[in-house]
Parts: structure tokens; C-alpha cells; sequence
């Protein structure tokens, strides 16, 4: 693109009320979603190639990984959500370009984010051993699940650092140096599991220990980098965090946004974690093929999260300059553009849904039952990508509480609601219907609740 539609340029006249026109815009969203769908095509292949790597261990280490992983996504849904509350507020402050504030919320997010990592690191590693019993799982699979579950529970801290530091420099408006990290962490992802499964021969602990370090990494580098390169989050030289007042206040805002996602963490991915239940008697074969299917759509809708964070920043920045025109504007084409590219990949995921499985899995049923499930939800990616980007809309505009009330109601009146109907009649096949359909139904609601204004209306101070 032209000098003219540089980031830093078109962020400037966002901040500075400056008009922009329709050109100018869609130049901003691609300069912020491209890296950021480029981050999670990285984090999509690190699943795909931890996936992948198991899965040449067979059928039982694969189930094994699939078993835990709705509880480890709990786990990092509640760390996404500790961020937010914090990145948030350094949307609408880079928005009002009150520099000084985003430094010191960042720091003190920082300090808090990671408090709150380390319980949950404690409280995972407790529940690692019994949690594969409690889920339902085979013996066969229940001690490579407890030993996975316990390392990543351990690297909690530095997953928690690596997202807080990669959300707060996108909320500045930076999603080149977060994305380039993302691709770096993958590679280094392929090196340690590579190292730890193979040549160290330690299995399904392996690929935990590959991934965590990886992350740890990857949040080392990003917190160097907030702290001294970037204009928006750099400690130099900014003294004490906040006046104890001013403290109390900013941990007051991240809380009113944070709450309703950990509420709608706790209780939606607990509709995952009794999906799983659901699922697990079906056998070994079920297992895998619901795990590796889950993996492979995750390549449908990345850019759909990526196009998400794009929208979480534009509308924070947006309303942080005080101006809900451009919000609105750019709800509008995140959502559109997001949608569309999911829509087009679906029809590639249909296409090519057996050969994707057979990169995760040399078993056959696996396979066959993996690409039925694929072809199933291939129908409802298109209203998912409105969802999505929906939802980051609402979060930049610091809107979280009836959001996640839709996800909650969605997901368990919905998807468990029809999936305890159909799974006794069509196994697996059966829950991935009832998915399709639910995703269907919270798109067509998302796209209701961002047509109007009243999620625009909650004041970041």
C-alpha cells in the first residue's frame, strides 16, 4: 500500500478526528487484520502440528490430547479474559491518545494478569490427576492425559504472559510485531515437540513441554518489547503506576469487563467439557476424530478471530476518540469481510475434508468419521464468522455482559440441548449437528445485537 495508507498515518486521523474516507478504512482494517490473521494461522498450526505429532503415536495418545483439551481451552479462555480487561482500556486510551495512561495500564495489567495466572496454575496442577476420571476417560488414556494436563498447567504463567503482551500491543494498534512473533513461537513449537516426542522419546508429555516453552518464549519477547520499543505501552522513564485512586478504578473497569467473560468461560466451556463427557463413551475412535476434526475447522475460522482483534481495536480506538460513526463503520467491515473469507474457506473444508484428516490421523475410521463432522459444520461458518467478529466488536466497545449471556444460552440450550437428543441416535455425527445449528442461530442473534447502538454505550473512564 501507499505512504498514504500507513497504519500509524490512518490511526492518527482516527485518534484526531480527522475524516476518513470508505478506502481509508478498509486500508486500516486489512493493515491490522492481515498480521493478526497471520497470528492466528500460527496458533492454529501449532494445534495442528501438536495434533499432528501425537497422532503418529496413535489412536489412544491422540484421545489422550483430545480428552483434555476442552479443560485446557477453560484454562486459557480465562487468561484471554484477565487480558481483556486491561487491553480494553488501553484501546480507548491509545484512541484518546493519552499515552501515559495506556503505559501505566499496561504495567499494572501486567502485575495483576499474572497474580491470577499463578492461581490457576496451582488449581490446575491439583485437579491434573483425577481430571481424566472425571471426564470419562479409558484407563488406556487416562495417565498420558493426567501428565499432559499437568505440564500445561505449570506453563499457565507463561501462556498468561504471552497473550496479556500480545493483547496489549494490539490494542495499541501494533499487530505486525505480535504476528511475527506468533509465526516464530510455531516454529519453535515444531522444534521442541520434534526434540521432546521423538528424539527424547517422552510422548504426549513431550508435546506439552514443547508448546510451553515455545509460549514461554514468545511472552518473554513480547513483554521486552511492550516495555521498551513501543511508544504506547514503554515503562521508561513513567514513575509509579497510578495514584492508589486511580488503581482502585482501573481494576474496577477491567473487572466490569472481565467478569462477564469468565462467567461465559466458566460456564460455556463447561458446555465443552460435558460435550466431551457426551462424546467420550463413544469410544477411542470418536475421541480422535472429534478432537482432529475440531483442530482441522480451526483453520476455517482464524480469520475470523484475526479479523476479531482487528475490530476489538478499531471500535476501542474508535469510541476512545469519541467517535461511534467510525465504530460503527468498522463493525461493519470486520464483520462483512471476516464472514466472507470464513464462507469461502468452508467451501474448501468441504472439498477437502478427508485429505485434511488424513494429515492428522493414519487411522482410517478416524479419518471417515473426522470428514463427516467437517462437512456437517462447513454449512454454519459463515454465520459463525458473524459471531465472531460480532463479539470482538462488542468487547472493543467494552460491551461484554449480554454478549456472553448469548454465548452461555446458545451453547447450553442449544448445542447440549439438541446433542442430548442426537447423539444416542447418530454418535458423533449427531453433536456436530447440533454445533452447526447452534452456531447458525448466535450468528443471526449477533448480527440483531450489533445493528443497533446499544452496545456502543459503556464508558471506559
Amino acid at each position: 500500500m501507499t505512504a498514504a495508507y500507513d497504519r500509524e498515518i490512518l490511526l492518527g486521523k482516527l485518534r484526531s478526528g480527522a475524516e476518513m474516507s470508505r478506502p481509508e478504512r478498509i486500508a486500516l482494517t486489512l493493515r491490522l487484520a492481515i498480521p493478526a490473521i497471520l497470528a492466528q494461522l500460527s496458533m492454529c498450526l501449532m494445534s495442528y502440528i501438536d495434533a499432528s505429532m501425537v497422532g503418529r503415536l496413535g489412536s489412544a495418545q491422540a484421545a489422550a490430547v483430545g480428552l483434555v483439551s476442552t479443560t485446557t481451552w477453560i484454562f486459557g479462555s480465562f487468561c484471554h479474559a484477565n487480558s481483556s480487561g486491561y487491553s480494553v482500556q488501553i484501546a480507548h486510551k491509545c484512541g484518546a491518545a493519552e499515552f501515559d495512561d495506556s503505559r501505566r495500564i499496561y504495567r499494572y495489567g501486567l502485575i495483576c494478569t499474572i497474580v491470577i495466572s499463578l492461581v490457576l496454575c496451582l488449581l490446575g496442577s491439583g485437579i491434573s490427576g483425577a481430571l481424566p476420571l472425571w471426564l470419562g476417560g479409558e484407563q488406556e488414556v487416562a495417565a498420558d492425559a493426567s501428565a499432559y494436563f499437568l505440564i500445561y498447567a505449570l506453563f499457565l504463567p507463561a501462556l498468561q504472559l504471552a497473550i496479556y503482551s500480545e493483547a496489549a500491543l494490539i490494542a495499541s494498534g501494533n499487530m505486525k510485531v505480535p504476528s511475527m512473533v506468533s509465526l516464530a513461537m510455531c516454529a519453535l513449537d515444531v522444534a521442541f515437540n520434534y526434540l521432546f516426542i521423538f528424539v527424547l522419546g517422552m510422548g504426549v508429555k513431550g508435546a506439552a513441554l514443547g508448546t510451553g516453552l515455545a509460549e514461554l518464549c514468545a511472552g518473554a519477547f513480547l513483554l521486552w518489547y511492550g516495555s521498551t520499543r513501543s511508544k504506547a505501552l514503554s515503562q521508561k522513564g513513567i514513575g509509579q503506576i497510578h495514584t492508589p485512586k486511580r488503581n482502585k478504578l482501573v481494576l474496577s473497569q477491567a473487572f466490569r469487563i472481565t467478569w462477564p467473560l469468565w462467567l461465559q468461560n466458566l460456564i460455556s466451556r463447561g458446555a465443552y467439557i460435558a460435550a466431551t463427557v457426551l462424546v467420550a463413551p463413544l469410544g477411542t475412535v470418536a475421541i480422535a476424530a472429534n478432537s482432529f476434526a475440531i483442530i482441522a475447522e480451526g483453520f476455517c475460522y482464524l480469520p475470523g478471530y484475526g479479523m476479531a482483534d482487528a475490530a476489538t481495536t478499531l471500535v476501542g480506538q474508535s469510541l476512545g476518540a469519541g467517535r461511534k460513526d467510525m465504530a460503527r463503520s468498522f463493525a461493519r467491515i470486520t464483520i462483512f469481510s471476516g464472514a466472507s473469507v470464513m464462507a469461502l474457506l468452508a467451501v474448501l473444508m468441504y472439498a477437502f475434508a478427508a485429505p485434511v484428516m488424513g494429515m492428522l490421523s493414519t487411522d482410517p475410521q478416524v479419518i471417515s468419521l473426522g470428514a463427516q463432522c467437517l462437512r456437517i459444520e462447513a454449512w454454519a461458518e459463515l454465520l459463525y464468522g458473524v459471531s465472531i467478529v460480532a463479539y470482538g466488536c462488542c468487547v472493543g466497545a467494552g460491551d461484554t455482559l449480554l454478549p456472553s449471556a448469548i454465548n452461555l444460552l446458545s451453547m447450553w440450550v442449544i448445542r447440549i440441548g439438541l446433542a442430548l437428543f442426537l447423539i444416542p441416535r447418530y454418535g458423533l455425527v449427531g453433536y456436530w449437528i447440533a454445533m452447526a445449528t447452534e452456531l447458525s442461530v448466535k450468528g443471526i442473534i449477533f448480527a440483531l445485537r450489533v445493528s443497533g447502538e446499544r452496545w456502543m454505550k459503556h464508558k471506559i473512564l
